[in-house]
């Protein structure tokens, strides 16, 4: 053997044991970075022990989140979690949303989070017996609904959530609703009007037979009467038979909340014998029948009331000042019942 070909089996010799010391140290640093990479999905973020706010806008990618992420100091290795995106299959399902990220969340959770849309719900209550202008007041001023009507006139209202025709007093559904940050005012409020239809029908489907109301709209303004005069449940139902009575028997209503309505912005707090006898289309004092809208947003209970009016012979009622009321099938006891928790008081 020449010395050339030893010199080349030596350098082939070298350059096998480098190649095997190379293929040891990839095989460790492999296994090291795959062992980190596992450490690391299963690893809590760096959240602080309260829950962190993240907002997703639409069209954000998994790697603008990872740089956020890290820029707040709340994730270590970007690279780390858009592997593990890619890996899962999720990098491509990011949903736009409020995202709550919990104390424990690890990596995995957080995009399977992401991927799911499992957004934060805010919550909004629209409160039984207010007024229209009073619940727009309440969603005006929440701070996570998108603020899109230029103003809060009801025409306009009406207009831009698509029933330009209608009335607003009594159209919206008053409950608790939760709904995602990004929501406009206009979709919360075609919602709620839509909630309240929904109920309406299914209820007037079920009403008692021989109501003195011809359709579901003249029932939600009877409810809305019922729900402005009482807040006790149990007596919803009885005050709804008092005008139920009244209506099949000619009788005006004679209710002081639908006076107070027709005076509108002017009424101080308290009502006058000059009130009473001042004739607007609300007054039913002076008018027969019901008045021509709604006078609040009457609730479910208030509306089941009135499609169910409890039985009774009682034409009359008397606050006794303490919230409830005094009921009585003649005038003259009535009277009775005034001089007794009203006049004398």
């Amino acid at each position: 053997m020449s010395n050339g070909e030893k010199q080349d089996r030596t350098l082939a010799g070298k350059m096998f044991r480098l190649l095997g010391l190379l293929i040891i140290l990839m095989s460790f640093v492999s296994a090291w970075l795959l062992m980190d990479f596992q450490a690391f999905r299963e690893a809590p973020l760096d959240l602080p022990d309260s829950s962190t706010s993240l907002v997703v806008k639409p069209g954000s990618s998994l790697k603008s989140i990872a740089s956020e992420l890290e820029q707040r100091e709340l994730l270590e290795n970007r690279i780390y979690l858009l592997l593990l995106g890619r890996w899962l299959g999720l990098d491509a399902h990011i949903k736009a949303g409020e995202y709550s990220l919990q104390p424990g969340m690890n990596p995995e959770q957080l995009l399977r989070t992401l991927a799911e849309g499992k957004v934060v719900q805010h919550a909004i209550t629209l409160v039984e017996g207010h007024t229209f202008k009073e619940i727009m007041a309440r969603i005006g001023e929440n701070p996570v609904l998108e603020q899109t009507l230029e103003s809060h006139d009801p025409e306009e209202v009406m207009r831009a959530i698509g029933y330009p025709d209608q009335h607003p007093e009594g159209r919206f559904l008053p409950e608790t609703y939760h709904f995602p940050r990004g929501t406009t005012d206009v979709q919360f409020l075609r919602r709620v009007y839509s909630n309240m239809e929904t109920f309406l029908e299914a209820s007037w489907r079920e009403r008692d037979d021989g109501l003195p109301l011809q359709t579901p709209y003249e029932a939600l303004i009877l409810a809305s009467i019922v729900e402005k005069e009482t807040g006790i449940e149990e007596e919803r139902t009885r005050i709804a038979g008092v005008f139920t009575r009244r209506l099949k028997t000619g009788m005006r209503l004679q209710t002081d909340p639908t006076v107070i309505y027709g005076i509108g912005e002017s009424y101080d707090g308290d009502i006058r014998y000059r009130d009473l006898r001042t004739d607007t289309p609300y007054n039913t004092y002076t008018r027969s029948g019901l008045p021509p809208t709604p006078i609040a947003m009457p609730g479910k209970d208030a509306i089941r009331a009135v499609m169910h009016p409890g039985d009774g012979d009682a034409l009359y009622f008397v606050s006794r000042g303490d919230g409830s009321h005094y009921f009585s099938a003649t005038l003259k006891e009535h009277n009775q019942a005034v001089n007794r928790y009203q006049r004398n008081r």
